[in-house]
């Protein structure tokens, strides 16, 4: 019988990448984390022992603690979060088992940029239409759920970037922009190792909407028009964020479940 107070890896994957997912906290030692330096997406590395500081950092959400093996590091904790009337489970398994799940993306540390700080920062041109709501859209759902974003006037990103220690994206000639015909966005997948089915079709829509090449994919033709009626909504660049994560929310879901559903008029009458 599975434990009461666990989540398996298949199960903690169809939550990754959705408005609802829980924190995800790795407690993995930092010998058994430097052996393999990757983590699930959206999960951040919190010592196991320092849980005044964990309670603080997650407040009532809903958590997953992650160890190595899913033995006595993940559920001790878990078990004395639970005493405490939080909602927490520990990964089945452990990081061992999320390795060993077919299609379950790891992201390098190696790739997160800032040394991996928390918050992250970023900042790009403001005035923001596909590829810079999409990339947002990515980071918060499968990089860090807490990053923050500045949109700047385009002359003086690189300036902000400097003086605040943020990393610039979707800039012209920048590290995090378009390589050759691939957006932004497809740079942050390879990036990140993030190259899922569900994710390679969001990133086909982007593209196709974002580079005018709606051959692409027909769904292209949509984004452009809902994202240009949101930049024409909202004049706040993160009222507008806000308001296209939910468009992105619901194109990953239908990426990962429901492009094979159609709709069609009159319905089909059969006596």
């Amino acid at each position: 019988m599975a434990a009461p107070n666990e989540i398996t890896p298949p199960q903690l994957l169809r939550l990754i990448g959705t408005p609802t997912a829980p924190h995800i906290v790795d407690i993995c030692t930092d010998e058994d984390f430097d052996t393999d330096p990757h983590l699930i997406p959206g999960s951040f590395r919190h010592p196991h022992a320092d849980i005044e500081g964990l309670k603080a950092r997650i407040g009532s959400a809903p958590c997953v603690i992650v160890c190595q093996r899913g033995l006595k590091l993940s559920q001790g904790l878990t078990s004395w979060l639970r005493s405490e009337g939080l909602t927490a489970e520990y990964l089945k398994g452990g990081m061992f088992a999320w390795r060993d799940l077919r299609d379950a993306p790891r992201v390098p540390v190696a790739s997160l940029p800032g040394k991996n700080l928390r918050p992250s920062l970023w900042v790009t041109r403001h005035r923001p239409k596909i590829d810079r709501i999409a990339c947002p859209w990515l980071i918060r759902r499968f990089v860090d759920p807490q990053a923050r974003f500045l949109f700047i006037s385009p002359a003086e990103v690189a300036g902000v970037a400097d003086r605040y220690g943020a990393t610039a994206f979707d800039t012209e000639g920048g590290d995090w922009s378009h390589q050759g015909d691939r957006c932004s966005f497809d740079t942050m997948l390879d990036r990140f190792s993030l190259r899922t089915a569900a994710l390679d079709r969001v990133a086909t829509v982007v593209r196709a909407a974002d580079t005018n090449r709606h051959d692409l994919a027909p769904e292209a033709a949509g984004l452009l028009a809902l994202s240009v009626g949101l930049s024409r909504q909202y004049r706040d660049d993160h009222q507008q964020l806000e308001a296209g994560f939910h468009l992105y929310d619901a194109l990953y879901r239908w990426a990962r479940d429901g492009q094979g559903e159609t709709h069609d008029w009159p319905m089909d009458k059969k006596s």
